[in-house]
Order: structure tokens, then C-alpha cells, then sequence
């Protein structure tokens, strides 16, 4: 508890303490900083000071007529600070032990307190503990804040191989926030089982599984895991893939009745080292098929803009998945996608406010219209994803749509277009519909070359739709979109393969290297990639050749088939950092993804 201080005014002070308090207390020598003057010697034994404390002061005069002190009380010692001997400060702060003290300016102290528990902080004060000081209890690092008043604690999480180091005040290991980054790469991820057309979304016939690519120079040991229990562990060889079936989570993939949400809904996957995690639903059926790019949580943030596609038979959705207890969640539908199946926290109008703890899934379904455009806010780190259950994109019959949506945060203002190879003459362009996504309101757009599409949207979660489009050109927009990619259904002048889904990845998240995972067993699968022109680029060490420009952007695409002879892993490499997107056809069945992306925070 604070105890009032009484500090003599310095008349009432014996002249020794007057002069030595006006000189300072604490200095090396503080009878230097009075040189030149004249004290008469005086000796004072037995006084008593205002705290009742009894102390001796002794005064003399030396040869150059300076004067010297000892014996001041503490409080008077305490209330000079700096190795000068200067006054401390009226109102400034200065620790004696565990006593925090304010100075007067004069010398003296206006009032102290003892911490108690606490711990006396210099300038301070009083505080529970010091800032930046880290303890580890265990796995558990506790940092204490900026302000002392309490401590962030972080579980430095063995199944990612760290420790806790309370000399650095961190977590270490290869799977270090400090160490990953922001990219597509990482240690924690949660593979989220997504609506598929009822009679392909049930093993042994249909296999929901992930693949899991580690770049690094030593093995792997991935864990999954869902709601606490244990699902399966194994090992990654360095450099190298590997594909693990996961069993369906059928209050995800099977019906369309309403909007829910499915506690432990979502697979948690764990690396010691850091590696990329793709997921397919299904991986080999023949008919309905598609696949996402997961990103880690290390990359997750909480906003984002919903892609989707059109309610038909089937409903359109999106789902929101938390890695922390107490996740809220705001919905904020656009023009087109107010109506949606109520249920879960979600209102018909696609509203809503929806709490989710670690694991949870948030699944929002549509009973009308488009749900491209909703506002996802989260208050902490969420995974999104947007799609359909079984999709019609003219022409066609319908086909599962899922993509891992990017953060607003990692959206960019300008975005490069090339349609795919069609199967089996990869000398044609496969149609697409591109869709062009405002996160904010009046948004101008631009093409180059001219596209006969909107150039300016009103309001946050407009869109604009390019239709059966096998142009290649350059979007660039004033203010931050997503852009979405999707491929025609299969006919006879657009080849076979039916609907799938694409994020365009912005050219300031390209890289240099890629590693990835193409399923053998498909008919066809290819890489494309949009490289700078010149860019020196191979593809599982063979030299890429055949690019084609896209207008006069500085850009060109080239299609390239990957081998089915091996186990499916194949890599790409270049002098400059390009994109790719990575599909596979076999009959009607087709999935589409982006190879990778860094997830920098780009500006608005």
C-alpha cells in the first residue's frame, strides 16, 4: 500500500543536507558539481529528520572550497538519479528495492509504494512483472507485456518440434513463426471436409485424403488429429509426397438441408518441419472432384471475401474454420448472397454472429442466389473456404467446387488471366469464366487488353463475370479483388472435364520453387505457369519452352503435362519468381488449384 512521505522544506534541513541534496545524492562525486562553494564546517550528530529516524551529518570545506555530505537519508539518496548526481525529476519514478518512489524535483519524495508481490520497474513503476521478461513452464512460454500488467502465453507445441527458450523469449524450432514466414509452407493446418454430391462422398468407393509435400532435407512426422483424438502419425521423406486418406466427416460432405455448425468439425495436421498441404474431395472418382491448397495458420487472419458460385439444384456455401476457443465470427452477406439456409447462428438473410472454438466448423449453405461477396470477420485467426456442392457452369453437368480462400490481406490490385489446356488436344484453350470480387466499395477496374466486362463496382462484394473466355490479359483494380477462376463443363468444343474452381494468385505473391503433388492415376495432369518474359523456368529439371505472351504485360503462360510414370511428386523452379495452378482430368471428374503462394501482407 502507498505510504505518504514528509520531506522538509530545505530551510528547516541542516546546511550540510541542504547543500548536499542541492548538489545531488547518488553521484560519483557530487561535491564536483558544487565546485566553488564556500561552506563554514559544521558537525551535526544525533539530529533527528522528519521520518523520526536519527541520523549524523558531517559538512567540511576543502582546499578549493567545495562541499561534501554523508550520512543523507535514504529518501534523499533515492530521489537524485544518473550518475551525475542530477536531481531526479518532479513526478519521475525511481525504484529503491521493491519500492517504487516519486520524486518532487527538490530532492525529496512525494510518495512511495511498496510492489508488494509486484516488481518495481524504473520510470515505471508497480507492475506484476517486468515487460518482455519470458519464463517456460514446460511447453508453456510466458511473456510478460508491454505494459507489465499480465502475460502472453504461447504453447511451444512438441508435434511441431518446439521448445520454449526463455533466454530468447520465443519458441524455437524449425517450425518457428520467425522461421516460416508467410507463405504456403508450414507446420499446423486443418484439412476441412467440404459439401460433395451424395454418391461420391463415401469410402471405399470415394476417398476424401490429403497430400503432404516436405521440401526439407530430413524426414517429416506428420500427426492428425480431430477434436483431441488421435487419427494416424507418420512420416514425409525429405523431398519427396505423400498422399493420406482421411475418413469423410459426413455432417460436412453428405446433405444440404441447413446452415450448422460441426463441433471438431475439422481435421488438425501437424509437421516437425515445415511442408505444404493440399486436400481433395474426392481423390480419384471420375465424376465429381476438386481440390484446395491449404494454407497454415501461421497465414490465417480474420477477413475475408467469400467466392462461390450460383445456387442451382445444389447449394452454393462457404465454411469458416477456428484454430483458438472463443472465435466470433460476423457474416456479412452482399447483394446476392442474402438468402441462405438458416441454421447454426446464420439468419435467412445470410446475417449472423457465430461463436467457434478450436476445430469447429462454421458451414453456411445457400438456398438462393450467390454467396460470392459475403464479409467474413473474425476476431481471430480463421481458415475459409468458398464453393459448391455439385456446380453447373455452362455447359455441362455439375461438379464439386472448393477453394482455401486468401485473406483480404494477401489480395492484391492487379492479377494475371490464362485459361487451361483443354484434354485431349492441349493445343486448345479450355473456356473459362473469370469472376472479378470488390472488397470495398467504389471499385474501378481496368483490362489489358480491353474485356467486355464491368469497370467500376459499387459496393464491397460486387462482382463481375467474364463468360466462355479464352483470353489472356492483365486485371488491375484501384482498391483490393479477389479474382476467381472457373472451367466450363465438358462438351464436345470444350474438350472433357467438368466444372472446377481457381484462386488467381497476384504476381507479388509468386515464388521461385515449388514442389507439389499431381495424382498418377488421373488421365492428365498439368502445370501451368505464368512467368516473366525471358524467365528461365524447368519443371522436374527439364526446361520449360512454348510460352505464350499475354498481351504486351511482360507476361507469358505455358502449359505443360506432367508425367504419370512416377509417384506424382514434381517440382518447378526459375531465375524469377512466377505462378502456377496445378488441374487433372479423367473423364468428367476435374480439380484445380494454385501450386503455391507467399501470403505477404500487401497494401491496400
Amino acid at each position: 500500500m502507498p505510504r505518504e512521505m514528509r520531506t522538509l522544506p530545505l530551510a528547516k534541513l541542516p546546511a550540510a543536507l541542504s547543500l548536499a541534496a542541492l548538489v545531488g545524492c547518488n553521484g560519483d562525486d557530487p561535491a564536483s558539481s558544487a565546485t566553488g562553494a564556500t561552506a563554514s564546517t559544521t558537525a551535526t550528530s544525533g539530529e533527528v529528520t522528519s521520518s523520526g529516524a536519527e541520523t549524523t551529518t558531517t559538512t567540511t570545506t576543502g582546499d578549493s572550497g567545495t562541499a561534501s555530505a554523508s550520512g543523507a537519508t535514504d529518501e534523499t539518496a533515492a530521489a537524485s538519479t544518473g550518475t551525475t548526481g542530477a536531481l531526479c525529476p518532479a513526478g519521475a519514478i525511481v525504484c529503491d528495492g521493491d519500492v517504487a518512489q516519486t520524486c518532487d524535483g527538490m530532492g525529496g519524495t512525494l510518495s512511495e509504494e511498496d510492489c508488494g508481490e509486484g516488481v518495481c520497474v524504473e520510470g515505471v513503476g508497480c507492475v506484476l512483472c517486468v515487460p518482455g521478461e519470458a519464463t517456460c513452464d514446460g511447453d508453456v512460454l510466458s511473456v510478460c507485456n508491454d505494459a507489465g500488467d499480465g502475460s502472453v502465453e504461447e504453447t511451444c507445441d512438441p508435434l511441431q518440434g518446439l521448445s520454449c527458450d526463455a533466454e530468447l523469449a520465443q519458441c524455437v524450432g524449425a517450425c518457428a513463426t520467425s522461421n516460416i514466414g508467410l507463405s504456403y509452407i508450414g507446420c499446423d493446418y486443418y484439412p476441412t471436409v467440404l459439401p460433395q454430391h451424395d454418391d461420391h462422398n463415401t469410402a471405399p468407393a470415394d476417398h476424401y485424403a490429403v497430400s503432404v509435400s516436405n521440401t526439407a532435407a530430413q524426414a517429416a512426422t506428420i500427426t492428425v488429429t480431430r477434436g483431441g483424438e488421435a487419427v494416424l502419425s507418420d512420416t514425409v521423406p525429405a523431398s519427396s509426397v505423400r498422399v493420406f486418406e482421411l475418413p469423410w466427416v459426413d455432417d460436412l460432405a453428405k446433405g444440404w438441408t441447413a446452415s450448422k455448425v460441426v463441433d471438431a468439425g475439422a481435421y488438425r495436421l501437424r509437421s516437425d518441419v515445415p511442408v505444404t498441404v493440399y486436400q481433395y474431395n474426392p481423390i480419384a472418382s471420375t465424376t465429381t472432384n476438386d481440390a484446395s491448397l491449404l494454407l497454415p495458420v501461421n497465414a490465417w487472419t480474420g477477413n475475408y471475401v467469400v467466392a462461390a458460385w450460383k445456387h442451382t439444384a445444389y447449394s452454393g456455401f462457404y465454411a469458416v474454420v477456428a484454430s483458438e476457443d472463443g472465435t466470433t465470427v460476423e457474416l456479412h452477406p452482399s447483394k446476392s448472397g442474402g438468402h441462405v439456409k438458416e441454421g447454426g447462428g446464420v439468419n435467412l438473410d445470410g446475417t449472423g454472429t457465430v461463436s467457434l472454438d478450436a476445430g469447429d466448423v462454421l458451414l453456411v449453405q445457400s438456398s438462393l442466389g450467390d454467396l460470392t461477396g459475403t464479409i467474413v470477420a473474425a476476431d481471430k485467426p480463421v481458415q475459409a473456404f468458398g464453393g459448391h456442392k455439385c456446380a453447373t457452369v455452362p455447359p455441362g453437368y455439375c461438379d464439386h467446387l472448393e477453394e482455401a480462400l486468401l485473406p483480404i490481406e494477401a489480395l492484391a490490385k492487379e492479377y494475371l488471366i490464362a485459361p487451361t489446356a483443354q484434354y485431349p488436344d492441349a493445343e486448345l484453350d479450355k473456356p473459362q469464366i473469370v469472376r472479378i470480387i470488390a472488397t470495398e466499395d467504389d471499385t474501378a477496374l481496368s483490362y489489358e487488353p480491353d474485356q467486355p466486362a464491368k469497370i467500376a463496382l459499387a459496393k464491397a462484394g460486387d462482382f463481375a463475370d467474364i463468360t466462355d473466355s479464352t483470353a489472356r490479359f492483365k486485371i488491375t483494380a484501384d482498391k483490393k479483388v479477389l479474382v476467381a477462376q472457373y472451367m466450363v463443363g465438358q462438351s464436345p468444343e470444350t474438350g472433357e472435364s467438368d466444372p472446377a474452381f481457381v484462386q488467381a494468385i497476384p504476381a507479388d505473391q509468386f515464388r521461385d520453387a515449388y514442389l507439389f503433388h499431381a495424382p498418377p492415376s488421373w488421365n492428365a495432369n498439368y502445370v501451368d505457369i505464368i512467368a516473366p518474359d525471358g524467365a528461365a523456368v524447368e519443371v522436374d529439371g527439364a526446361a520449360v519452352g512454348g510460352f505464350t505472351a499475354i498481351g504486351a504485360t511482360g507476361y507469358a503462360v505455358a502449359h505443360v503435362a506432367l508425367s504419370n510414370d512416377g509417384d506424382g511428386n514434381h517440382s518447378v523452379s526459375a531465375d524469377a519468381k512466377v505462378g502456377i495452378s496445378v488441374y487433372g482430368i479423367q473423364d468428367y471428374g476435374t480439380y484445380w488449384y494454385p501450386g503455391g503462394t507467399d501470403l505477404v501482407v500487401l497494401p491496400q
